[in-house]
């Protein structure tokens, strides 16, 4: 996106500095002009005819929606991320960035990313505001505790890249820096297969998920005391009190941590909080679970002809 981000950049300073010195070059010339040249001159009422209010009422409109348009666009394309994108989970903690991969590879201060391809970065906070920012990829936004946002980039060059942090988040706020490390894609491979993982984000929250006695509740022949989690991830869901909403990562962090916040309809809020009692990684790997499970197929029947 740097490139399409630049250009409307220049676009905005170029059109700002050719106004700038039209105005400033006709007050000058106007004010030289049109001196009183005599101490007992006096001035004439000047009246501008009907068309050249509405040229200079119609061509800043006009300008403005240019720009307005230009910029929608590039913002649209900048908060869209395209489906086939690498996901990686970020934790910002004073004073540190936290990054895990979804195959379990973990990272701290170093993301490693393969060139030609978009990566969406999924992130929270475990304390205060922070912000994630990476200026050659011209991404920055805001990570906030209790919060997911995202952002996303495709780098196209192999290198080291500078990130920081851009929120002002305590006494070791300017030390809160990191690399972004874009390699070529067999580079990558090989890195991602060398690490030292214990299985994907997913093994492990289903492994957290046993620990936490949430499979007795949360049974996937819907038998249980909880909703069927299996296919559950990114559809819509019914609420007790007649709305719906959206099953994302916001709506399963919720549901773990305030369970009694979005009761689904048909089941009671007999689900205890796991607030404090799992970390911000823990629940990233109950989030990733839940959406590696998918919705069973219906069981089919056989019939016998005599």
């Amino acid at each position: 996106m740097a490139g399409r981000v630049d250009a409307l950049y220049f676009f905005l300073l170029a059109i700002s500095a050719f106004f700038s010195l039209l105005i400033a070059g006709l007050i000058i010339f106007y004010a030289v002009k049109y001196r009183r040249r005599d101490p007992n001159s006096v001035g004439s009422n000047a009246h501008s005819g009907m068309a050249l209010e509405i040229t200079w009422t119609v061509v800043p409109f006009l300008i403005a929606m240019f720009i307005f348009v230009w910029g929608a666009n590039v913002y649209v394309a900048i908060s869209s991320p395209p489906p086939d994108t690498i996901n990686v989970y970020v934790v910002g903690k004073q004073w540190m960035w936290k990054f895990q991969h979804l195959d379990g590879q973990r990272e701290i201060n170093e993301l490693h990313v393969p060139v030609g391809r978009p990566v969406k970065l999924i992130m929270t906070s475990e304390d205060v505001i922070h912000d994630v920012f990476v200026p050659a990829f011209r991404v920055k936004a805001d990570v906030l505790p209790g919060r997911y946002t995202n952002i996303w980039f495709e780098p196209t060059k192999p290198g080291r890249y500078h990130l920081f942090c851009a929120e002002y988040c305590g006494t070791r706020h300017s030390g809160m820096t990191g690399e972004v490390i874009v390699m070529e894609p067999a580079e990558y491979q090989t890195w991602l297969s060398g690490g030292a993982a214990e299985g994907s984000l997913a093994s492990a929250g289903q492994k957290l998920f046993s620990d936490l006695a949430c499979n007795t509740c949360h049974r996937p022949d819907a038998q249980g005391r909880g909703p069927v989690l299996d296919g559950l991830f990114g559809k819509t869901v019914k609420l007790q009190n007649g709305d719906t909403v959206t099953a994302d990562e916001a709506y399963v962090r919720e549901s773990i941590l305030q369970p009694s916040a979005k009761i689904t309809a048909g089941f009671q809020p007999i689900m205890p909080t796991f607030q404090g009692l799992v970390s911000e990684e823990q629940l990233l790997e109950l989030i990733e679970y839940v959406k590696s499970l998918k919705a069973q197929a219906p069981a089919q029947t056989q019939t016998q002809t005599p």
